[in-house]
């Protein structure tokens, strides 16, 4: 137990004094940045995947015509 509790303690220093954060207002600018990305990327897979859905429906219906 000994270990662990020192596991912890070592782990809150290391965060609490070696690392380096990033500034809050950059950190703000890249989560916008990935939120935009990520809307336009989920965006093209929705129009990708409903042009495929209805060129997929359109093959089938003129298969079975």
């Amino acid at each position: 137990m000994a270990g662990f509790i020192n596991y912890i303690s070592e782990s809150y220093n290391e965060l609490r004094n070696h690392v380096t954060w990033t500034p809050w207002a950059e950190a703000q600018r890249l989560t916008i940045v990935v939120v935009v990305f990520t809307v336009i990327f989920s965006l093209a897979i929705w129009g990708i995947d409903t042009v495929f859905s209805n060129v997929i429906e359109q093959y089938f219906n003129w298969v079975k015509s």
